[in-house]
């Protein structure tokens, strides 16, 4: 008698999804902290990532996070990604809430942890650096404009909820899905951080922007609507797109069933 899958309980995938959204903002927003800039400007060596080096930080956190806990929650650890799963079916609407709260809280307890680090530095300030977070105007890392700013946040995350679901779907290599989503969070920050510094994830903004504060709180309202908007977008249209059945299945991120 072949042996019955069963979905784990909601205390173990709010864990799991608590774990992977930490080392997320964690990770992204660390390297974004800590040393995207060079780490003595006096050295000529040039120590630091930049654009690049956030870029592969975001991409590889999600890839090591959808491997390590994937398994467990589906490896959203991202709002717009759960609403998005949703809306194609493929999530149950009743635990949303649940996945969003444990997000943004996850979000924003390592944001204090690298207001914490960050602090132990003479001079830091949080608000003063951007501590990086999201916006727009004379917020935005080159200047774009709301308009812009609106429209790259919707059609970055679309195309991640395009490729989460296409890497996920039944009829695919799923164990190859952690590499391309990581992957294209990679490209996707490596086209927007210049115009956004890069959000596609209402949690990844609101856990840095608490600590920033004034201005930061004041844009971030753009950073959670437009993700989900960008998602839900996605949501609806890969199955009419792709061919894919709309079957609601099991809690994961996989689905396409017989």
């Amino acid at each position: 008698m072949d042996d019955i899958a069963i979905d784990p309980p909601l205390s173990a995938r709010l864990g799991a999804e608590f774990l992977g959204t930490f080392w997320l903002v964690l990770g992204g927003c660390g390297s974004a902290v800590l040393a995207a800039k060079v780490i003595d400007s006096t050295d000529k060596v040039q120590l630091g990532i930049g654009f690049l080096g956030v870029a592969f930080a975001f991409g590889l956190t999600v890839l090591t996070g959808v491997f390590a806990f994937g398994h467990v929650s589906g490896g959203h650890f991202n709002p717009a990604v759960t609403f998005g799963l949703a809306v194609s079916g493929r999530f149950a609407w009743k635990d949303v809430v649940p996945y969003w709260v444990i997000q943004v809280v996850a979000a924003s307890v390592a944001g204090l942890v690298l207001f914490v680090i960050a602090s132990g530095k003479d001079g830091f300030s949080a608000s003063a650096s951007g501590f990086a977070t999201n916006g727009y105007g004379d917020r935005s890392p080159n200047g774009y404009g709301l308009a812009a700013c609106l429209v790259c946040e919707v059609v970055m995350t679309a195309v991640f909820l395009y490729v989460i679901l296409g890497s996920t779907d039944d009829r695919g290599p799923k164990s190859f899905a952690p590499i391309a989503i990581g992957f294209t969070l990679t490209i996707i920050h490596l086209v927007s951080i210049p115009v956004t510094n890069t959000s596609v994830n209402p949690a990844r903004s609101l856990g840095v922007a608490w600590f920033a504060g004034g201005a930061a709180l004041g844009q971030v309202w753009l950073f959670i609507l437009a993700p989900l908007i960008g998602a839900a977008i996605a949501g609806a249209s890969y199955a009419a797109i792709t061919g894919a059945r709309r079957d609601p299945v099991d809690v994961g991120v996989a689905n396409n069933p017989a």
